[in-house]
């Protein structure tokens, strides 16, 4: 007799995931997870994001931290829904978590939900969440090796931000290893220099978002 093995966990996620697709499809609300570590820039990114397509899309925002709704409320100071996620102690968000989280939305007047992932490079990574794409956040201050050490986040991404490209001057930051390790692991992956303060490489990551949303 055939002995079926199950991968529990992630097997009920995928199934949770596909329908969040599904159902965000049929509604043409794009759905973007953000990821990265602690410190990396992902509200700020995210703010500066939605002050330059406000105007021509409806967003929302759904705000995952271990604890606390700091971030929420900087969201919710720009005029746009957000819904606060705390996971009590869990590395990342799950594809149920969201699922519950959308009917507090009304998705017939949204376009985009941005969903700032819980910072870290290793668990969020291995959970789909029913997201149509995905940005993967590298700060300049983190470090050159982050590919090496913890490919699949950026192996399953979209899109590598290198962000506070404003700050590569203070440090000992190999741009073409980073360059090199991502396409290594994800050869279609695109990657901007972006600077949240000086504003550099803004236009061009945003006008990608716009082609990927629109898509």
């Amino acid at each position: 007799m055939e002995i079926k093995v199950v991968h529990q966990i992630l097997e009920w996620n995928e199934d949770c995931s596909d329908g969040i697709k599904a159902d965000l499809k049929e509604k043409k609300v794009c759905l973007i997870n953000v990821m990265g570590s602690p410190g990396a820039g992902k509200t700020s990114i995210i703010t500066s994001v939605i002050g330059k397509l406000s105007g021509k899309y409806d967003i929302g925002v759904i705000e995952g931290d271990i604890a606390g709704q700091i971030d929420a409320e900087k969201m919710k100071s720009l005029g746009v829904p957000v819904v606060q996620l705390n996971t009590d102690g869990m590395c990342h968000i799950e594809a149920m978590s969201i699922k519950n989280i959308l009917p507090d939305f009304d998705l017939d007047k949204l376009d985009i939900i941005f969903v700032e992932n819980i910072g870290n490079l290793v668990c969020p990574a291995e959970f789909n969440i029913g997201e149509s794409f995905r940005v993967a956040l590298l700060s300049i201050p983190e470090g050159d090796d982050k590919v090496e050490k913890y490919p699949l986040m950026f192996q399953t991404t979209d899109a590598l931000v290198l962000n506070k490209y404003d700050m590569i001057r203070y440090f000992d930051f190999d741009e073409q290893r980073v360059t090199a390790n991502a396409l290594d692991v994800n050869p279609d992956v695109e990657i901007f220099k972006v600077s949240n303060k000086t504003g550099e490489g803004m236009d061009e990551f945003v006008a990608w978002l716009e082609r990927k949303i629109d898509a």
